[in-house]
């Protein structure tokens, strides 16, 4: 990737492909931290399991900012 795309290859404007990727990003990370919590919890450290619950609720806010911004600015 170079540190001029403006577009020309995506077809997407940088400001606006980062805000997708922001949001895919936190949505995928609410993912995988399920799994994080599932195995947390199968060894029986709830400690571990709530660490990774707060983590999952911030991504999932990190989402759903990413989809209003970007329903706003779709719109």
């Amino acid at each position: 990737m170079t540190t001029t795309e403006t577009g020309q290859v995506t077809g997407t404007k940088d400001k606006d492909y980062n805000i997708i990727w922001f949001t895919e990003a936190c949505l995928s990370n609410a993912l995988r931290l399920e799994t994080y919590i599932q195995d947390a919890e199968r060894e029986g450290d709830n400690e571990l399991a709530e660490f990774f619950r707060k983590a999952q609720s911030e991504s999932r806010k990190g989402a759903e900012q990413g989809k209003q911004l970007l329903s706003r600015r779709i719109s």
